[in-house]
């Protein structure tokens, strides 16, 4: 077995002592391991550093982000929350296929263990690495944008015990504002994605704010931040002006205020 955190010290420099396929295998089955330096700090770390360098070739690529793909059917929640990860960096990376957006569209409204960091497994976090993912298939011409939107709101809308924490709200919208960027999403578009949180605000449940109530709430006032201030999309110093700004800001502030009438 590789010694990866030697690779890691020497600049993720690619071992010459094995053939590179062999190197990718044994780094995708250590994104399944429960421990998480295995994982995370040597696994993600090494292959996401030679994603980005281009130490992998497009086939290559292409057969790593079909092998992620089958991760999110896994019956380890790690593995699972790690597989959008890899995708995006492949996807950044220039390599996309149609093919992986519905699997990931399923599993990330579907996900049911939304926690954060766990004391063994280490960070997990389902919302803010899918979250991720979203944002950069957002940002991509082959996939409509709108659909992206409504990914967000499915996932947010979806009953859950858990309130997100560690930053994941602000992932999500970041997320929304990245993909609210494309100058091809018309202004209905912009906004009408918006209204099943009207609908599902308009009628509340007898238990009173519920965690994905919490959760929505949360990330569309970071979201309003973003559309008012501008978005710094990946990679750039400035942030892009949202098309439809105004619009998309009464839109938010409009969901806001019947959760919080009294403020707004």
């Amino acid at each position: 077995m590789t010694d990866w955190a030697r690779v890691r010290a020497d600049g993720y420099a690619v071992p010459t002592d094995r053939p590179l396929t062999d190197l990718v295998a044994e780094l995708s089955g250590l994104l399944r391991a429960p421990d998480p330096v295995a994982r995370d700090t040597h696994a993600y770390a090494v292959l996401a550093s030679w994603i980005g360098r281009g130490v992998l070739s497009a086939d290559q690529l292409r057969e790593l982000g079909d092998e992620m793909v089958t991760r999110f059917a896994d019956p380890e929640i790690q593995a699972r929350t790690f597989a959008p990860l890899i995708l995006n960096a492949i996807v950044s990376a220039g390599v996309f296929e149609p093919s992986w957006v519905p699997p990931f569209e399923r599993w990330y409204v579907a996900e049911e263990d939304l926690r954060g960091h766990d004391a063994k497994l280490g960070w997990l976090h389902a919302v803010a690495h899918g979250a991720d993912l979203l944002g950069t298939l957002g940002l991509h011409s082959a996939v409509e944008p709108v659909q992206m939107l409504r990914l967000g709101v499915g996932r947010l809308l979806t009953p859950t015990q858990y309130v997100l924490r560690d930053m994941e709200d602000d992932r999500l919208g970041y997320a929304l504002a990245v993909t609210l960027t494309r100058a091809d999403l018309a202004e209905t578009d912009a906004v009408d994605w918006l209204d099943p949180v009207l609908r599902a605000l308009a009628n509340p449940p007898a238990e009173g704010i519920t965690p994905e109530v919490t959760n929505t709430i949360r990330t569309l006032r970071a979201l309003y931040l973003l559309v008012d201030h501008g978005t710094r999309l990946p990679g750039a110093n400035l942030p892009t002006r949202i098309p439809h700004q105004d619009q998309v800001k009464a839109k938010i502030t409009e969901v806001v205020r019947i959760v919080t009438p009294h403020y707004l």
